[in-house]
């Protein structure tokens, strides 16, 4: 049965504007694409011990067989999410299935009808989505513009003087499409001076940040200042899952509101086990976040000296974006450099805005310096 026609106009404009999104083999060129900032993905270690964690635990079970509110919550979700709370200094932890999931849950669910929901415009799509979904107003903020943010926090403040409102803050941590991070020491001051309460996803902070892999907030002591963390485990962790770090309290109202938490069959004990195995390999082995740490340098010293910076968005996390314009420059660059075997990404729009496309760069603890180079020399090639 054929599409109906609005679909398919939809499909054809995607087509025409070289912005159709398709799925392709994997890649086996020289990551440059990937999340797995530290290799745990690949780690033969994780994956035999949280195997050897279940069979010690006479645990062999394939499914979770429910949610958790139903048959779901076996036992290895109380060991991890305990161990994850005493990881990042919080009070609790509490596993969704995704990021997507986590930040839908809470954004549908947290923010009440009379509240307020400022965001920063680059927030990822599932902050929107759940942002969407919620019975509270949302205003977007200027990426990283504390000045007009607490300007737009007085002019709230102030229309709702006569009501009970509170306001939430909701930033990331790093941002995913530009590798960029905000100001935390401000950000939390400003949420302190107008008692609002700040929201951080941390999803390309985890494994990257802090002595530990801890994340941005938690490396800076500044932990305490924020209302809800949102840890997500596919990226740095690499494997799947995600939990919302907070108080006791708020736990508990997320296990009875958080509709993407109530209506889903739980992860396997097998996931959960490689997401609690994963945490104790960040505490133990400190080595490939170092050299993850050591590439980002690196990697920022050979874009100077190769005459690049300017291309480049500023950025000291693990993702490095450079702009070229147009879906079509973006895409044949990104081609170019995949058949001289280096897997970068293009980022085409409407994922960026138009004329913001660029070439991704995820940094690995597992690339080289002579990969880094290299690649980094094809784009002047490229681009010059």
């Amino acid at each position: 049965m054929k599409l109906p026609q609005s679909l398919q106009s939809k499909l054809q404009h995607r087509d025409d504007t070289n912005a159709l999104r398709t799925l392709s083999a994997q890649n086996n060129g020289i990551d440059f694409s990937s999340n797995d900032y530290i290799g745990f993905s690949r780690s033969v270690e994780i994956f035999n011990t949280a195997h050897q964690f279940l069979n010690e635990n006479n645990i062999r079970q394939n499914g979770a067989t429910g949610s958790r509110l139903i048959s779901g919550n076996h036992n290895v979700y109380k060991i991890a999410e305990n161990y994850i709370a005493n990881f990042h200094q919080s009070e609790t932890a509490l596993i969704f299935n995704s990021g997507y999931d986590a930040n839908v849950g809470f954004f549908s669910a947290v923010p009440q009808r009379n509240d307020v929901i400022l965001y920063d415009e680059l927030c990822h799509a599932s902050i929107r989505d759940g942002i969407i979904m919620s019975n509270a107003k949302s205003y977007k903020y200027p990426h990283n513009d504390f000045e007009a943010l607490e300007t737009t926090i007085v002019k709230q403040l102030a229309a709702h003087n006569a009501q009970a409102t509170t306001i939430y803050i909701v930033t990331e941590s790093v941002f995913s499409m530009d590798g960029d991070a905000p100001n935390m020491e401000q950000l939390t001051n400003l949420t302190d001076k107008y008692h609002c309460y700040l929201i951080v996803d941390e999803a390309h902070a985890l494994g990257v940040f802090g002595d530990k892999g801890e994340g941005l907030a938690q490396s800076l002591n500044l932990q305490d200042k924020v209302f809800a963390r949102i840890m997500t485990f596919g990226k740095g962790l690499g494997c799947h899952g995600a939990a919302i770090l907070g108080s006791h309290e708020l736990k508990s109202y997320l296990v009875n509101f958080a509709r993407s938490f109530i209506y889903t069959t739980a992860l396997s004990p097998h996931s959960v086990a490689t997401i609690l195995t994963a945490y104790q390999q960040l505490e133990k082995e400190p080595k490939a976040l170092h050299q993850l740490k050591s590439n980002i340098i690196f990697f920022n010293q050979q874009k100077m000296l190769l005459g690049l910076k300017p291309l480049f968005v500023y950025s000291k996390s693990a993702i490095q974006c450079a702009i070229v314009s147009g879906n079509q420059n973006v895409k044949s660059m990104a081609n170019q450099l995949h058949e001289k075997g280096f897997d970068v990404k293009p980022i085409l729009s409407p994922t960026v805005p138009e004329g913001q496309e660029r070439l991704r760069f995820c940094l690995h603890s597992y690339n080289s310096e002579k990969e880094i180079t290299e690649v980094l020399q094809l784009l002047t090639k490229f681009i010059f």
